[in-house]
């Protein structure tokens, strides 16, 4: 992921860290990093919508990324580029199911079922990247497992990170000193 300004992701790992261990009890040092660097590396919609099709629109249908990660019968030109796919995939579903849930169901004739379909994806997503544990990608597995096995936590997670930052904004313009005109 590349760097952003630091105060961003400064922001970004202490309120993860916090929120994690205080909301979810989870403390765990290796989780909130990931999951801040991925908030500091979506703050940009282009790595946040990178999944594109031949005609270079941004992929957002779950079951066509999920077609595009697949080596044997999608688009994926190799097991590497699936790896790649389904890490974005699971950042992705973490993402928009922990920070903008409500978005999930607002198109007609939604009842839940894509909330669910995208956990589920996300999950299978972080597990599938989790067997990638040879070679140059044994030292992350463990942390993808674990993403995966606690992806609900973590979204959880999200959720109360969320909030928190919209607290720290209406405090921040609350803050501001008013201009009379």
């Amino acid at each position: 992921m590349e760097t952003e300004p630091y105060s961003l992701r400064q922001l970004f790992h202490e309120v993860v860290a916090e929120c994690y261990v205080k909301h979810a009890g989870m403390d765990d040092g290796e989780v909130t990093s990931y999951v801040a660097d991925l908030l500091t590396d979506f703050s940009n919609a282009d790595r946040l919508y990178r999944l594109r099709d031949a005609q270079g629109r941004p992929l957002e249908d779950m079951a066509t990324m999920l077609l595009a990660s697949d080596p044997v019968l999608g688009s994926a030109p190799s097991f590497e580029a699936e790896r790649e796919i389904r890490k974005h995939i699971g950042d992705y579903t973490l993402f928009h199911t922990g920070m903008y849930p409500e978005l999930l169901n607002s198109w007609p004739h939604q009842d839940g079922q894509r909330y669910l379909e995208m956990v589920q994806a996300g999950k299978d997503s972080y597990y599938v990247v989790s067997q990638f544990n040879v070679f140059e990608y044994a030292v992350e597995a463990p942390l993808f497992e674990r993403l995966a096995e606690s992806f609900e936590l973590c979204i959880y997670g999200l959720n109360k990170v969320r909030g928190e930052l919209e607290r720290l904004h209406v405090q921040r313009d609350l803050e501001k000193p008013t201009r009379l005109m």
